[in-house]
């Protein structure tokens, strides 16, 4: 009997998520043609911005030449009489009023374009929160949809390597994605959008508004430093260069110290033992598993404190992350890291044991959680 409830609320759960799954795809379609309708319509702004700028340039060539002609009547009154004093004056008054009409609509066409980059920006944003929710209701409902117990056995079993694999596959896709986005949001608009001032800084130059050309070039090289940046935070995110360059321990170091200022959390980095230089791999494997710690710290844990401590010994090395948090019972943690209910544990799980490691959990309530860590180092292994 408990077996038919259990089934019949699993099955209520799975007709329940699929159907939030199918409205939140229409969503994230929805979302994706205003989108795109937001895009095409940023298309048209910029081709009339650029047209009016060229409108610009030429009423001010037509309004220079005007006052030159304005000047030339002006002072030849032998060849030029008081007709065509006033024709000239008048051309000239007509063509600056023109001109300050066009750079008024050039000016509202900047900041309707600004607009529209701000807006698909949002709406990008939208876009990949639907979108990481519609995957997430895929994920869950493959588990929900399969057989249980099968799911539980699996879980369990860190020899299962067809499924590590799947999740590696997975986690791959996720970082591209992110990747892509990353680029496509920041340094993609930024590229574009010095293009465009480029294009813009050639115009001035050619009727030599010098203090304006360098005004431009001076807003160009802080767009420039800004995708330098982007693209130097894009590529620490994928592998932090000072693990090749200088090693794991002054990585971590630098870590903890980015950590404490950002979090505002009060950080303590201890090395016991001398500092042995691991395979390439395994550095890395060892500072992600100390970023997700940290990062489970920052999230749940509520602390003011939190201490990383590294031992390298002959054969191994252990990692010991302690805080002073809210903590959480540790009753049955092994199941519910099994589970799945503990997504984040169970990925550093499976870490370690992909490193043929150990992880150790002490957590008291109200005092605080210690996750020690022990990875073996295998000769062999050390001079791969």
């Amino acid at each position: 009997m408990q077996v038919d409830v259990f089934d019949r609320v699993i099955k209520n759960a799975i007709n329940v998520m699929e159907n939030s799954k199918y409205q939140v795809f229409e969503i994230c379609e929805s979302v994706r043609a205003e989108r795109e309708a937001l895009n095409n319509e940023l298309q048209l702004v910029i081709e009339e911005t650029r047209k009016m700028i060229d409108t610009v340039d030429r009423f001010e060539v037509d309004y220079r030449r005007s006052r030159v002609r304005l000047t030339e009547v002006s002072r030849d009154f032998k060849r030029f009489n008081e007709e065509d004093i006033r024709a000239a004056y008048e051309a000239a008054t007509q063509l600056q009023a023109q001109l300050a009409i066009h750079r008024e609509k050039e000016l509202h066409l900047k900041h309707r374009r600004d607009d529209l980059q701000k807006r698909i920006k949002n709406v990008d944003k939208q876009l990949e929160r639907a979108e990481t929710l519609v995957s997430q209701f895929g994920v869950v409902l493959e588990y929900l949809s399969g057989d249980l117990n099968q799911v539980t056995r699996i879980l369990e079993s860190a020899k299962n390597r067809q499924l590590l694999g799947l999740k590696i596959i997975l986690a791959q896709e996720e970082e591209r994605k992110r990747i892509a986005r990353e680029i496509h949001d920041g340094l993609a608009q930024n590229m574009a959008n010095m293009v465009l001032r480029t294009e813009i800084t050639e115009r001035m130059l050619a009727k030599e508004a010098y203090n304006a050309v360098k005004n431009e070039l001076s807003d160009l090289k802080l767009s420039v430093r800004s995708g330098i940046e982007e693209v130097r935070k894009i590529i620490f995110n994928l592998r932090p260069m000072a693990l090749d360059d200088l090693g794991l321990v002054p990585t971590l170091r630098k870590f903890v110290q980015d950590y404490e200022e950002k979090a505002k959390i009060r950080t303590k980095f201890e090395m016991v033992g001398k500092e042995i230089r691991l395979p390439s791999g395994m550095e890395v494997a060892i500072y992600r598993l100390v970023q997700e710690t940290f990062s489970n710290v920052h999230k749940h844990a509520q602390a003011t404190h939190v201490t990383l401590e590294l031992t390298f010994q002959q054969q191994m090395v252990k990692l010991t992350v302690s805080d002073n948090g809210m903590g959480f019972s540790t009753e049955n943690i092994d199941k519910k890291i099994a589970n799945g209910t503990h997504y984040g544990l169970m990925g550093m799980r499976e870490r370690v044991e992909l490193l043929e490691g150990r992880m150790d959990i002490e957590s008291t309530v109200g005092v605080g959680t210690k996750v020690s860590m022990v990875i073996p180092i295998k000769s062999d292994s050390r001079e791969e």
